[in-house]
């Protein structure tokens, strides 16, 4: 196994990962919903994940090490502030209207469209390879998508709870495209600046509604669900989108509301119908397609200036101007001379090449 298909599958890992634990979190979330109003939950999620994601970077700190990881720059923060507004703000409010509305299960299958709309956005608008399987992978996903949204639903009335969690998967769909371009930056520091900033917002928002906050057990349990579910996850998600670019990530973090309808069905004891197990097939389907997709073919580097967290693998071959301790990853301002040749890639920071 050659460095490149190592980082490919270490990414793909990260990308199953963030997905477990933000799918483990929306089941969890409805539990939560008993004790507080949607927006106070919301807040308080992303707060957890603020705080949590914070005393991490402060106990890295205070280890006193050389930092692996390349610090957020002047030109990073439009990117990082529209994802912090639109993901980190309206997609959390928008999940929990939708979850007080919808069945757990339900809406953790529902979530499925943000990895479409992540997709669909990163090709149309940021023009990032989308190849005719994961073309078709999409389809599949919003055909199950749209038979699980209306299934049951009265002749002429709107799913407000469905539509308030697709409302919410657009909002993370436009985040992780945003995210992406910042995504060769410290993981850690994004997902702490994004928690901690929206957290504060939304709690803010809750609170001059006349929210009042929850107990003690619940504001705890609330602080610790959002550091796993939102914070670790977010983590785990930048440094996949840096391996794998917004689609492919977005394909492989789809397997978390498969997670979340699971512990749906073993925590609220719930009863799917036919659509259900019909629309998770479909869906199914469209993961299948979007994890299976191998792409190769020559292709030209152009020289480029940048830095991030890296190893001394093929794309990574230039001397140090500095003295070096040998020791791998590092981060540091780095030179990529032009280079032509082949092999199995995404469009990761490296990759982000026309065809």
């Amino acid at each position: 196994m050659n460095d490149s298909h190592r980082a490919h599958l270490r990414s793909i890992l990260q990308a199953l990962a963030a997905a477990a634990l933000f799918g483990l979190s929306t089941p969890l979330a409805k539990l939560l919903l008993g004790s507080m109003a949607p927006v106070l939950l919301a807040g308080l999620l992303y707060v957890g994940s603020g705080i949590g994601l914070s005393l991490w970077l402060l106990l890295r700190k205070l280890r006193r090490r050389a930092p692996s990881e390349a610090p957020l720059a002047r030109a990073d923060l439009p990117w990082l502030g529209g994802a912090v507004v639109v993901g980190g703000i309206f997609g959390p409010i928008l999940l929990m209207l939708g979850l007080a509305l919808t069945p757990a299960s339900t809406a953790s299958l529902l979530l499925n469209l943000e990895s479409v709309l992540t997709a669909g956005i990163a090709w149309v608008v940021f023009r990032e390879n989308v190849d005719r399987r994961v073309f078709i992978g999409m389809l599949a996903i919003i055909a199950g998508s749209v038979l699980l949204s209306w299934h049951g639903e009265t002749t002429g009335k709107l799913p407000w709870g469905s539509l308030a969690i697709a409302g919410a998967c657009l909002c993370w769909a436009i985040d992780n495209n945003l995210t992406r371009h910042v995504s060769a930056g410290d993981p850690v520091q994004i997902a702490a600046i994004k928690g901690g900033v929206a957290g504060a917002i939304t709690l803010a928002l809750a609170l001059t509604m006349g929210n009042p906050l929850p107990a003690t057990l619940p504001l705890l349990a609330t602080g610790l669900l959002g550091f796993a579910g939102y914070g670790v996850s977010l983590v785990l998600f930048v440094l996949a989108l840096r391996g794998l670019g917004a689609a492919r990530t977005g394909a492989y973090f789809s397997t978390a509301p498969f997670v979340g309808a699971l512990i749906s069905l073993l925590l609220f004891g719930e009863h799917p119908s036919l659509a259900f197990w019909l629309a998770g097939a479909l869906m199914a389907l469209g993961v299948w397609l979007h994890v299976s997709e191998r792409h190769a073919h020559e292709h030209a580097h152009e020289a480029l200036a940048h830095e991030h967290r890296h190893r001394h693998d093929e794309h990574h071959q230039h001397s140090h101007d500095f003295p070096w301790d040998g020791e791998e990853p590092h981060s540091h301002p780095h030179v990529h001379a032009p280079l032509l040749h082949s092999h199995p890639h995404f469009p990761d920071i490296h990759h982000r090449h026309q065809h």
